[in-house]
């Protein structure tokens, strides 16, 4: 089928192209050798009568026409695949294809043993890679997003460029050494956590941190004496201490055990942390990774 003489078969490959800005990598995308993908393009070049791909350093850029083409490309195929899928959640077949994804520790913590498996089972033909992220690593998040398919963190660890995607959320608890001598009765007053010593975690943006903003509002500046790149640590640095550190309470729960610490109900009342999701705008309508959103929002 074709309209304004281009064959419909054509926009898949179209899109794959404007948003890989590779003939190689879209061929991959698309499961075509990439002899099929150049001859596509050359078809493009001719309707449009523009490059759309032009050398650029080691690699290809897109032309003005065809960055000015991408949106307008991706809700198209948004639509049509909206209208020809019918709820149908199968994975893409598409062998060899690669999805590069990043986890902040309370991620890799809760998620990335389960989101693994998943993925493996439903689609053993999709390679994720997976990162560990970092405060260092996001505090350009914009350009992190442009080299990646996928970010998995808490809000407050990064700032989206876009509409982030809320996975999951959580709430703050305390945790401490069962033999803190503050530690009464299983409680912690605003008091206690006024007098000890804090460990914490170092976020990248320390002004968006919501467990400070509910610390500042009780007139609490703690007094952190060590600080991590995430909460994950915490619970095994305050086990056998004085020290107090605040983490999510699914992570303490999961860990409390191993670590040895004790999980107590903060006194500060409820902080929500929200894990959310952000990938490369140039890929929100690539069917592999809106096929690996669906599988995180199923298992959370």
């Amino acid at each position: 089928m074709a309209f304004g003489g281009v064959d419909l078969n054509l926009m898949v490959i179209l899109q794959a192209l404007l948003e890989e800005g590779s003939v190689t990598r879209a061929s991959i995308r698309v499961g075509m050798p990439q002899p099929t993908v150049s001859t596509a393009l050359a078809r493009l070049r001719r309707h449009y009568k523009d490059e759309l791909l032009v050398r650029s350093g080691n690699g290809h850029a897109l032309t003005p026409l065809a960055r000015s083409l991408l949106p307008s490309v991706q809700e198209s195929m948004r639509l049509i695949g909206e209208a020809l899928s019918f709820g149908n959640s199968q994975p893409p077949s598409v062998p060899g294809r690669k999805l590069t994804i990043s986890l902040s520790d309370y991620s890799v913590a809760l998620l990335a043993e389960d989101l693994l498996r998943r993925v493996h089972e439903l689609a053993p033909e999709i390679h994720l890679e997976v990162h560990r992220v970092t405060p260092e690593t996001v505090e350009e998040s914009d350009r992190w997003v442009l080299q990646h398919d996928l970010l998995l963190a808490p809000l407050g660890f990064y700032r989206p460029a876009g509409q982030p995607e809320v996975i999951c959320r959580d709430r703050f608890v305390c945790v401490a050494d069962p033999g803190n001598p503050r530690l009464r009765d299983g409680r912690l007053t605003l008091e206690d956590l006024s007098a000890l010593p804090h460990a914490a975690a170092r976020l990248p943006h320390a002004e968006d941190d919501p467990v400070q903003a509910a610390l500042d509002r009780h007139g609490i500046t703690p007094r952190i004496v060590l600080t991590t790149a995430g909460w994950l640590p915490l619970p095994f640095r305050v086990a056998g201490s004085q020290m107090v550190a605040i983490v999510p309470e699914r992570l303490a729960r999961r860990v409390a055990g191993a670590a040895g610490v004790a999980v107590v109900e903060p006194p500060f009342g409820q902080v929500e942390l929200v894990e959310a999701a952000c990938w490369n705008p140039m890929r929100a309508t690539d069917p592999a990774l809106t096929w690996l959103r669906g599988v995180i929002n199923a298992g959370v």
